[in-house]
């Protein structure tokens, strides 16, 4: 028997079927929809902006390709950064399941805040001596590394998968590229490299940062 937009069966009162937004800003439910859409467009954007200047400083200080901390000579921004971080994007989508995607990018960020903060905690001990422009006590990182650990162990225990294996082994592969082109630097894959980085910038019109031209 249906009470006022509930039903009772075996003595529940279950809601119905109706989302919370059509039922209680009914009619301006439409708004639920819209400010999400707003929240992913806001959240895209300054994901653009932050990771691709993360991949820039990582080419500009060495750790990723050289060609990557180039900047556009028009628009003065690190377009093969951010095209690169495009990339990458593009690869975790190829799934096309929502859930999927949310499982790799949740996994693989937590994985890489948590070895952030234990190089930072490592450091509190090791680096006694640097400078630090800010300090927070010591049981906040602690605190946030073992949220990363329940974070990254917790949908494993609970629910195995093999997309979690699928990601490790894409975050690995990154270390071939490192190792080849980026820390010992082989001859043939500097052959391989060096026309490819100049090719990338007559194509895209890029040149190294300033301090690079010094």
């Amino acid at each position: 028997m249906a009470l006022g937009g509930y039903r009772r069966s075996s003595g529940f009162v279950s809601l119905s079927r109706q989302t919370f937004g059509d039922r209680v800003l009914y009619p301006a439910s439409w708004v639920v929809p819209l400010f999400v859409a707003f929240s992913t467009l806001g959240a895209a954007n300054g994901c653009c902006f932050t990771a691709g200047r993360i991949i820039y400083v990582a080419g500009r200080e060495g750790h990723m390709l050289k060609v990557l901390s180039y900047i556009s000579v028009r628009r003065l921004t690190p377009a093969p950064a951010i095209i690169f971080f495009g990339l990458i994007a593009m690869i975790y989508i190829i799934p096309g399941d929502i859930n999927t995607l949310v499982n790799y990018f949740s996994f693989a960020t937590w994985l890489f805040y948590g070895m952030t903060i234990i190089g930072l905690v490592v450091m509190r001990f090791t680096k006694k001596n640097q400078e630090r422009p800010i300090k927070v006590p010591i049981f906040i990182p602690v605190l946030v590394i073992l949220l990363s650990v329940f974070l990254v162990l917790a949908p494993i225990i609970s629910k195995p998968a093999w997309e979690y294996l699928y990601c490790v082994l894409f975050i690995l592969s990154g270390l071939i590229f490192y190792f080849l082109f980026v820390y010992c630097k082989f001859g043939w894959a500097q052959k391989i490299s060096k026309p490819v980085t100049m090719y990338l910038q007559m194509l895209m019109e890029i040149v190294p940062p300033e301090k690079d031209l010094d």
